[in-house]
């Protein structure tokens, strides 16, 4: 027997989908305050977007048909709160990644990293770099395509992370010193070549390594909340700083901006490659702190490695902490014009530096304050870093960044 279609539920369609199609517009940064943890329950999201309860749950739905989100089926209330209970939000575990790889001069990485900044699977890191750029970036997206071969997940790009300032627009790596790459060496297109080459889909990018450390740590780590958020960082060799400015970072013109590792902190001081004496780059990494202690750096373990262990495991050494001292005094006269520059509202150190921070914060602090305009007056916060492997997990951002502005266009 024949029957009619109950008006009501075909009401009740018409109003999810309008509420659907007023909030695709939201779909984006409603993702996005899901990844960063802005956003653990749909009543937050609600009042983030400035939209209706309704309009948020519909946003939600369809986030969570797209597999990247987790609504909770079951509303709960934190122990105390007030009011109606809210289902809770996170990213889905199961969902997309991206591949992201690392090189820097002790070797190369490569991982999978889902929402929320959860690094989902590591290929074991490789520790020799060679000085041919495709050969290396072959190598270190074939790892990660085994990683995608074996976890079954679906890619939505990829993204790089290089220890060189990368031009923009056409993706140069401009002083690969410390990797023996040619000066200039296309390594976005060559990047996105062997990601082509080796099946993966999406888009692929490429960046310097600290900008990304800040963007990761930005969105995931100490530099959440902050509006503008300046991270120095010396990893294997070298320095580099970051500035994100209002979320995004600030890469000036053609991407070469906060070059910090060339600030002269000791007029007397090394020669450095790029012609002058004294930088923060030579003056500050890993090796001058080895060389200021007077410890010849071995081969087995990574130059970082062997400052931090120095650091960690000798510092009661007088040699050992009037050379870290030295850096501290270096690393905090660097940090001080920065912020008369810049006036960023927190300041966080990775890679030497967080150890550094660690070994004698006081003595940093204060040299900070001394030497910058504002620092008596109140100071800026100088944090750790946190993120475990944060280049990788901004070089992941890069490739996550076109769904978050448009999650239905990226995955459909």
């Amino acid at each position: 027997m024949g029957g009619k279609a109950d008006p009501r539920a075909a009401g009740e369609k018409t109003t999810s989908r309008a509420r659907l199609d007023r909030g695709r517009g939201a779909l984006g940064p409603a993702l996005e305050l899901v990844h960063t943890g802005r956003a653990p329950t749909r009543a937050v999201l609600t009042a983030e977007l400035g939209v209706t309860r309704a309009t948020a749950g519909a946003v939600a739905a369809e986030l969570e048909a797209l597999g990247l989100i987790r609504v909770d089926a079951r509303p709960g209330a934190a122990a105390g709160s007030q009011g109606r209970p809210s289902h809770r939000l996170e990213v889905a575990e199961d969902g997309p990644v991206a591949l992201a790889a690392q090189v820097h001069a002790d070797g190369f990485r490569a991982a999978l990293v889902g929402l929320g900044g959860r690094i989902v699977a590591t290929a074991p890191g490789c520790e020799t770099v060679e000085p041919d750029p495709a050969k290396v970036l072959g190598s270190v997206v074939e790892a990660g395509a085994e990683l995608l071969r074996t976890t079954g997940r679906r890619c939505v790009g990829a993204g790089l992370a290089v220890p060189s300032a990368v031009a923009e627009p056409d993706g140069l790596a401009l002083n690969p010193l410390h990797l023996a790459w040619p000066v200039g060496a296309a390594v976005r297109r060559i990047f996105a070549e062997c990601v082509r080459a080796a099946g993966i889909t999406g888009p692929a990018f490429a960046a310097n390594d600290v900008n990304l450390a800040a963007l990761a740590e930005h969105r995931h780590g100490a530099g959440r909340g902050a509006r503008d958020l300046l991270c120095v960082a010396t990893g294997h060799r070298g320095v580099g700083g970051a500035l994100v400015m209002d979320g995004r970072l600030h890469t000036g013109s053609s991407g070469l901006a906060l070059e910090v590792g060339h600030l002269t902190v000791n007029p007397e001081g090394r020669p450095c490659h790029c012609g002058s004496r004294g930088c923060l780059d030579v003056e500050a990494d890993p090796l001058a702190l080895l060389m200021e202690a007077g410890r010849a750096p071995g081969p087995e373990v990574s130059l970082l490695q062997q400052a931090d262990d120095l650091l960690r495991d000798h510092y009661t050494d007088p040699t050992v902490r009037t050379a870290a001292e030295a850096l501290i005094d270096r690393l905090g006269l660097g940090l001080a014009g920065l912020v008369n520059i810049l006036n960023p509202d927190r300041i966080i150190l990775g890679g030497l530096h967080r150890t550094l921070l660690d070994a004698d914060p006081g003595r940093l602090r204060a040299v900070v304050a001394d030497r910058s305009l504002w620092g008596q007056s109140g100071g800026v916060p100088i944090l750790p870093c946190t993120l475990d492997h944060n280049s990788l997990v901004g070089a992941a951002e890069l490739a996550w960044q076109p769904v978050l502005d448009d999650p239905l266009g990226a995955l459909r």
